[in-house]
């Protein structure tokens, strides 16, 4: 559909054929299970520190509502589309449905650069954007949640603005909150202790100890730096590559993953870290490892890359980070590269969000312990479904995972009926 031109919606249009065609399904299934049920765009005017009134696009995609409430992040980055939001929230969907979650996929997003806004300028923007989405969602609606540029404040804000609206708190409107304010502990760090859980469980699989391994972690953002550390301080890795937005660096010996933590947080970016070796964004996902991380954006790994990679494992800790294209060229590679496809690896966000919703709803608070051990469980019960659905039925691991979330949506469809 045109008004969801996108790089990255043509991305996921094109894995949902590819799932179409293996599930054989109708032509008249495929349109209700690929378009979206719903779609916003909203423009919030802000004031300005300096006076000025400035407009900002807005958007919220719901995918499906067959399995309940639509459930994903919001994101502001200044390359957010209609056309993106719709693709996140079709992974969305796929990923709740593939871990078993009672969601359909949302997503929404900002067209702006956050690290522009002083504090009151980002403040009057989340505001803004969750007064204009209030018509639209709703604890039984939609659940938002923290995405690339933002955060636990942001959500915070949301959550205020809604119950601000209500008349009274409303803590289950928003997953990723601060804990004071009715968060769950362990939430921020989800999804890289999910993404880490992940690559020791295939690491399991191929028999190899994590402590003999090399890794290269591409994004240093909330996903990448938790799933460094973990990787380099739980697993005993030895990190030899990180990169972020600004800069890629490269250290045969290991990089201090700790160091390059307090550094970011010190000067907002790794540009001008001194403790490793400079490098391009290319040469980082091409470097000879055990585990490639692609934990930044969309379409890194690509048809002009794919055979250059030299890692055993490619754990996709963003959404989308591999093409179509690519994914032919893995597939004719899978007894070198074992993937973990992103619907799975980064399901770890998305699956303590359901536990703080419903610990939100519930009014009732587990302890980290508690929602680490149920993370796990989930976690675990996906992946021996995805390696069992691909050796079985002898496919590549993205498409296993992919069949089983649109198997159950289209289960969901079917078994409620169209109405009317």
């Amino acid at each position: 559909m045109d008004i969801y031109s996108d790089p990255a919606y043509s991305m996921a249009t094109e894995q949902f054929r590819v799932i179409a065609d293996y599930l054989q399904l109708e032509d008249n299934l495929r349109a209700r299970m690929l378009e979206p049920k719903r779609a916003m765009a909203v423009t919030l005017p802000v004031r300005m520190d300096d006076g000025r009134v400035q407009s900002f696009q807005g958007y919220r995609v719901q995918h499906h509502l067959a399995l309940g409430p639509t459930k994903g992040g919001t994101r502001f980055h200044p390359s957010v589309t209609l056309g993106e939001v719709a693709a996140l929230a079709m992974w969305m969907s796929w990923k709740c449905a593939l871990t078993g979650l009672p969601y359909g996929g949302a997503k929404g997003g900002v067209t702006v650069d956050p690290r522009s806004l002083s504090v009151r300028e980002l403040e009057a923007v989340s505001r803004r954007y969750m007064q204009e989405m209030i018509p639209f969602v709703g604890p039984h609606t939609d659940i938002m949640g923290p995405d690339m540029g933002t955060n636990e404040q942001v959500m915070a804000w949301f959550m205020d603005t809604y119950s601000v609206h209500q008349g009274y708190a409303t803590p289950e409107i928003v997953t990723g909150k601060p804990v004071a304010v009715g968060g769950t502990i362990g939430r921020r760090e989800a999804t890289g202790r999910g993404v880490v859980y992940l690559i020791e469980r295939a690491l399991n699989v191929l028999k190899v100890q994590p402590d003999r391994c090399t890794a290269v972690v591409q994004g240093f953002g909330n996903v990448g730096a938790v799933t460094a550390l973990g990787l380099a301080y739980k697993s005993g890795m030895k990190v030899i590559g990180l990169s972020d937005h600004s800069a890629a660096f490269y250290r045969a010996d290991g990089i201090d993953v700790g160091a390059a933590e307090k550094y970011a947080a010190q000067h907002g970016s790794l540009a001008g870290f001194t403790e490793a070796e400079s490098i391009s964004a290319d040469e980082l996902l091409t470097l000879r490892c055990d585990v490639l991380v692609p934990a930044a954006v969309e379409a890194i790994i690509t048809e002009h890359n794919a055979g250059r990679l030299r890692c055993r494992i490619l754990a996709e800790g963003a959404n989308g980070p591999t093409t179509p294209a690519a994914d032919r060229i893995l597939f004719d590679r899978w007894a070198e590269i074992f993937v973990i496809p992103d619907i799975l690896c980064n399901a770890g966000g998305v699956i303590v969000s359901y536990f703080e919703w419903v610990q939100g709803l519930q009014a009732f608070l587990w302890n980290e312990s508690e929602v680490m051990d149920r993370l796990f469980r989930i976690l675990e019960q996906a992946f021996l479904a995805v390696i069992k659905r691909a050796r079985e039925a002898k496919i590549p691991h993205r498409m296993a995972a992919m069949a089983i979330g649109v198997e159950r949506v289209l289960a969901a469809k079917k078994s409620r009926g169209l109405f009317p």
